[in-house]
């Protein structure tokens, strides 16, 4: 996965609505509070680590993934989960960039890794990826600090290491499957259940 051909594949996914960066974080508070605050916080940090963090997200991932839960050109959701696809079920398409918005602007939360030795394996890969296995940096992608790329990469940083996980496992099993061309599952699938958790782990603690 070279940071190139990674880039290209981004550029290639469905056009976001026009105006989709332009949201008002202030009209997304009610629905913030009402809607999305049971599973992702108020402030958008989860307290629930199945439930990812939403604090300091790129707004066009935000808006990528919610409009991954909706079907789209009469074809299913992207992306399969009852509960979210019921939340969006019930918002205006101007409320999905008004939500993107309001939790870009939110301060991501600091943690730590919770097992050093394990962090340590995390660290060895996203900073230099598996050659023996062509799995390549993810930091090449994510950045070395974890913060991504806006527009082409998600904020990785200080995710829950148990939402980390599932999300590659998702990806390796071909449950999620909203990734430009496949880069995701690509990566997923050459690791191993242990080196998914290092890497789960080590991105638990960058900030």
């Amino acid at each position: 996965m070279m940071v190139a051909g990674a880039m290209m594949a981004m550029m290639s996914t469905a056009t976001l609505p026009q105006g989709a960066l332009k949201g008002d974080p202030a009209k997304a508070r009610p629905i913030v509070e009402q809607v999305c605050a049971a599973c992702h916080g108020k402030d958008g940090i989860s307290t629930a680590a199945v439930n990812p963090d939403l604090a300091g997200q790129h707004p066009e991932y935000v808006l990528r993934q919610l409009m991954s839960f909706r079907p789209q050109g009469g074809k299913p959701p992207e992306r399969s989960n009852a509960v979210m696809a019921g939340m969006v079920a019930n918002l205006k398409d101007d409320d999905l960039p008004n939500l993107a918005a309001y939790f870009a602007g939110q301060k991501p939360a600091l943690r730590a890794a919770r097992d050093p030795e394990l962090a340590r394996l995390g660290q060895a890969i996203y900073r230099g990826g598996i050659v023996s296995k062509g799995v390549a940096a993810c930091a090449s992608c994510h950045a070395p600090n974890g913060a991504g790329v806006p527009a082409q990469f998600p904020r990785i940083a200080g995710q829950h290491t148990e939402y980390t996980e599932t999300q590659l496992k998702a990806f390796r099993s071909g449950e999620r499957r909203n990734d430009p061309n496949g880069m995701m599952r690509g990566v997923a699938a050459k690791l191993s259940d242990g080196e998914i958790r290092a890497v789960a782990e080590y991105v638990a603690g960058l900030r």
